[in-house]
């Protein structure tokens, strides 16, 4: 499939949301005054981080009236019982020896009161709409998490104890860091070249690329054992950010470790986007990733069904490619995994935040400016549902305690942003998020709606317990909508961590229990606390399903590019290293 760098993809879905149609033609009276909107609403977007004005003063107004006329509900608030037991050493912001000092005890008690009672005023609030109720109570608990005493050098004790056993010097190295980072994200400053270097340090695993087109590269890594496993694997990894957080450091990689269990890997790498790709929608995704590299892994190793992985937004797409196919009646997978990947978006938890109507029109208008979506605009809402971790606990070490962290191959990889193309996420959005289209069998694939109830393939599915982007009970909702076998696995950690999971990593543990076809299945909160916790990592207990939903071993591993495909370049290829 061919298409126009800057026109629409051939091939691509011929029906879009009106939200993410491009601009209309110039013989339709009301396209002018509709662009004329969409630039609006984009340099409001621009303004204001990406964040709806609109949809806010919706969710106040709702709120705020409604408690307005609940006078139970303001007598209940006004009588608020301040001196109820509080316990500050909860939290992970007061936890520090100063903290049980009289006076900053006392200023840790009163706020986590505070924010008790805030909680109380925006949770309950009869006739308020639920997702206008959970938007005032996030936007009452950001406000909290910037007043925090432990984010005023005045009022947090670590911080002043610092500051008099330096004289300061951790004020002024802090004021340094905000600087280099003020303007690294200005771009008066180049971005930092870190110790980890992509090719050398992390996406290091040896192999060939072997596929290559406009969207994606397929990667074949070299055997480290003389036998394999009959079925290859291919991981389908999100396009968010780059691939190879399936390919970290040496001890952390699970690329590498796949390779030394005897697997044949083929891992896909994703183009970095710009904004002449505006038009490349999710079939697009489908069609030049998943779709292609079936084709590739089945001329390499021919007569082999295919062990498919999908990881968060790749694992979607993996979910709708299988009911596609299996809906063609095409058999080409043995077996399918996904990670903390959703396919049911009724609950998509806290991030549901930032999706409803009027956020999507601010996003679609800020994507149809630019082209894209960045990764600034995708990681400030991730960020804001973790603020105490992600932003306010980094303020304070870097900034108030002048320490920079130690360098990680994760945060290489995080720091390694990618963009996202304006059709692909308004139909993301649309389809998935708003309308819920996959889970209801509306969604449509070469103009037919396919159905997660076709899938009969074994299923492996793994959520992580503090996933705040594919919250783990989203995940389980796999098991309403599907028949086919399905082991799921519930590990601790978040979204990247707890998959980044290898075994002899300290502090693990994971359930783990499989559904029979044709048996109920428990409610997710049922199945968690009936489930026996294990001990360690959860990839031994994936690899030895991978084994028993497989056949034989082959005599040696097929050649780079078998006898069919070139190979066009060392692993980690030429992809990965856009910007």
């Amino acid at each position: 499939m061919s298409r126009n760098r800057r026109g629409r993809a051939r091939g691509a879905v011929d029906a879009a949301p009106p939200a993410a149609m491009d601009m209309a033609p110039a013989s339709d009276a009301g396209a002018v005054w509709r662009d004329l909107d969409r630039l609006r609403e984009a340099q409001i977007g621009q303004a204001s981080g990406g964040l709806s004005p609109e949809g806010l003063a919706l969710a106040w107004f709702d709120w705020a009236l409604h408690l307005a006329a609940a006078p139970g509900k303001r007598a209940q608030l006004a009588l608020h019982d301040w001196s109820c037991p509080a316990d500050a050493s909860g939290d992970p912001r007061f936890r520090g020896a100063g903290w049980r000092l009289p006076l900053f005890e006392a200023i840790a008690t009163a706020f986590v009161r505070t924010e008790s009672w805030w909680s109380e005023a925006t949770r309950g609030v009869p006739g308020t709409t639920p997702h206008h109720e959970a938007v005032a109570a996030f936007a009452a608990r950001q406000l909290l998490d910037m007043m925090s005493p432990s984010n005023l050098p005045w009022t947090n004790p670590e911080v002043l104890g610092r500051t008099l056993a330096q004289g300061g010097r951790n004020l002024w190295v802090g004021a340094m860091h905000w600087w280099e980072d003020a303007a690294r994200a200005a771009g008066l400053a180049p971005q930092e070249e870190g110790p980890f270097v992509v090719g050398r340090d992390v996406a290091a695993t040896p192999g060939q690329v072997v596929m290559r087109n406009e969207l994606a590269e397929l990667i074949q890594y070299s055997p480290s054992t003389d036998q394999v496993e009959a079925e290859p694997v291919l991981v389908v990894p999100a396009w968010i950010m780059k691939f190879y957080i399936l390919d970290l450091s040496a001890h952390d990689s699970l690329v590498r470790w796949l390779v030394s269990q005897g697997h044949t890997v083929f891992c896909l790498s994703w183009r970095n986007v710009d904004a002449d790709d505006r038009e490349l929608g999710m079939d697009d995704y489908r069609r030049l990733g998943v779709m292609a590299a079936l084709d590739a892994v089945g001329r390499i190793v021919p007569g082999s069904r295919v062990h498919a992985v999908g990881y968060c937004l790749g694992g979607t797409l993996l979910a709708i490619a299988a009911a596609a196919m299996a809906r063609a009646g095409d058999d080409r997978l043995r077996s399918m995994t996904l990670f903390a990947a959703q396919t049911d978006f009724s609950e998509p938890g806290e991030l549901a935040l930032f999706i409803d109507p009027a956020q999507v029109h601010m996003l679609d208008s800020l994507m149809w400016q630019h082209g894209t979506l960045t990764a600034a605009q995708m990681s400030w809402a991730f960020q804001m549902l973790r603020s105490n971790d992600l932003v306010w606990s980094r303020v304070i070490r870097e900034y108030l305690m002048g320490e920079r962290p130690k360098p990680s191959d994760l945060m290489a990889w995080n720091a390694d942003a990618t963009r996202m193309p304006y059709r692909m996420h308004s139909e993301y959005l649309h389809r998935l998020f708003l309308d819920n289209d996959l889970a209801c069998g509306r969604y449509d694939v070469d103009s037919h709606p396919v159905s997660l109830h076709r899938l009969r393939l074994p299923i492996f599915v793994v959520g992580t317990e503090s996933d705040h982007v594919a919250p783990w009970r989203s995940v389980f909702k796999l098991h309403d909508l599907t028949d086919a076998p399905l082991t799921f696995v519930l590990c601790n950690g978040g979204h990247n961590a707890g998959i980044v999971d290898e075994p002899g990593h300290p502090h693990r543990h994971f359930r783990i229990r499989t559904r029979a076809p044709g048996t109920p299945h428990l409610p997710a909160d049922e199945w968690m606390a009936e489930t026996a916790i294990e001990e360690g990592s959860w990839w031994p207990a994936w690899q030895r399903w991978l084994v028993s939903h497989g056949t034989r071993k082959r005599a040696r591993p097929p050649a780079m590019g078998g006898d069919a495909l070139p190979v066009l370049g060392a692993a980690p290829g030429t992809y990965v290293h856009g910007r």
